[in-house]
């Protein structure tokens, strides 16, 4: 696989607000097909990897929701463009509602006919508080690049600046492009090993304060590209004007076929690109279309599919990483140290951590519901359990806003 990483290069997303064609990757597509054809069915086999249904990848991992660990490469040629930590701070926190549900915008953006659809796709991202290393960090590398330097090709090499190990990391660089209607690229999933593999964000739609500019200003260009980074395709597919399934579709069942992206903020019902008009029209409020941040609310249950199936196939390794494990223990003390006794129990069980300190626990059901919060108090904790029905539950464990490790606990 690793021979054709390249030719899948860099999907570009969003532009501003003018109708053009913002990146070219489906005509960018188009030629390396007509140059090589077996690479389209190396692409379709892609596809159709990541969309098999949720029970054959999705399910493999015990974790209900799992943190991705994000190292920020900020390439600056001005003041301005060095965007402070707030704004970095900023992103994290619009990714992580934006990827549970939790946008504040979700009842605005969405409407009532298509909020059904809508998934919390139970993935959460956080700095990385280490190094490849395993010294401390603080999840931002900051570098002054050289003036004459097009961002959209240095970023990854040593110009730029290089990528952390790919396989443990997400790599984000934040910079400014010569291309002023690219808002972000990113690399799809892939052999994640190569040095570009990430995503870029222009400094001017990055998190939703600082120099972040309307109508791209609410952090849902990240959003956008960490979809196509887990594998999500644009609702048009990857060929623009046209309408069917495989390499014109996104693979997604609830998700309307449309033949072109929608931008600025429509009007709802809207069937202007609609393959075939209905009576709630295009869901051009998704994340993986192209309209003003604001106008943006949510992923559907088939597009979660594809990302978890991502998650759990070509980037699993994800899921193994120590990055956002503090310091103080390193990973396998922080599992080892931490308890649930008696297990199984009945009524209640004690959530012990003799060897560090944890803040909080949230308890899931098989179903993935969030059905209990658990505040600790010392290094043992009381859970009581009386109202929940007997059965199997996931416990996640944090240390501030870090996951530390997660848990089974059986009710009888």
């Amino acid at each position: 696989m690793k021979k054709y990483l390249l030719f899948f290069g860099l999907i570009c997303a969003l532009g501003w607000s003018q109708p053009i064609d913002r990146c070219n990757y489906s005509k960018f597509l188009k030629k390396k097909f007509q140059e090589r054809p077996e690479l389209e069915q190396y692409h379709r086999d892609m596809q159709a990897y990541l969309r098999q249904p949720q029970t054959a990848l999705a399910n493999k991992n015990s974790q209900i929701v799992v943190t991705i660990p994000v190292i920020f490469h900020i390439l600056y040629k001005t003041t301005a463009q060095n965007v402070s930590d707030a704004q970095i701070d900023s992103q994290i926190a619009v990714l992580n509602a934006d990827y549970r549900k939790l946008n504040t915008n979700f009842s605005s953006a969405v409407p009532a006919a298509y909020q059904s659809l809508g998934a919390d796709v139970e993935l959460l991202f956080c700095k990385a508080v280490r190094t490849p290393a395993g010294a401390a960090t603080t999840g931002v590398v900051r570098k002054s690049i050289n003036s004459n330097a097009i961002f959209e090709d240095i970023y990854f090499t040593s110009t730029g600046d290089l990528a952390w190990d790919t396989t443990q990391y997400l790599n984000i660089w934040v910079g400014s492009f010569t291309d002023t209607t690219l808002l972000g690229f990113a690399t799809p999933p892939s052999n994640v090993g190569d040095p570009s593999d990430g995503l870029c964000i222009g400094y001017k739609n990055f998190g939703s304060t600082g120099t972040a500019v309307s109508p791209f200003n609410k952090g849902r260009t990240a959003t956008h590209e960490i979809g196509h980074y887990f594998g999500l395709e644009h609702p048009w597919g990857e060929d623009g004007s046209a309408c069917g399934s495989g390499l014109n579709d996104d693979g997604c069942a609830d998700t309307p076929a449309t033949n072109n992206p929608y931008y600025g903020c429509p009007t709802f019902p809207d069937n202007t690109n609609m393959c075939t008009s209905t009576a709630n029209g295009a869901m051009f409020m998704n994340y993986m279309d192209y309209v003003n941040d604001i106008c943006m609310g949510f992923f559907t249950a088939g597009q979660k599919v594809i990302m978890r199936n991502a998650v759990n196939g070509p980037r699993a390794a994800l899921l193994n990483s120590n990055a956002c494990v503090p310091l103080s223990v390193d990973r396998f003390d922080a599992i080892q140290s931490i308890q649930a006794f008696p297990n199984p129990f009945s009524n209640y069980f004690t959530l012990s951590s003799p060897s560090m300190d944890i803040d909080s626990a949230d308890i899931y059901n098989l179903n993935g519901q969030l059905v209990k919060q658990i505040k600790m108090n010392g290094n043992n904790t009381r859970v009581d359990m009386d109202e929940l029905p007997a059965s199997a539950y996931f416990l996640r464990v944090y240390q501030g806003s870090n996951f530390v490790t997660s848990l089974k606990v059986i009710k009888k």
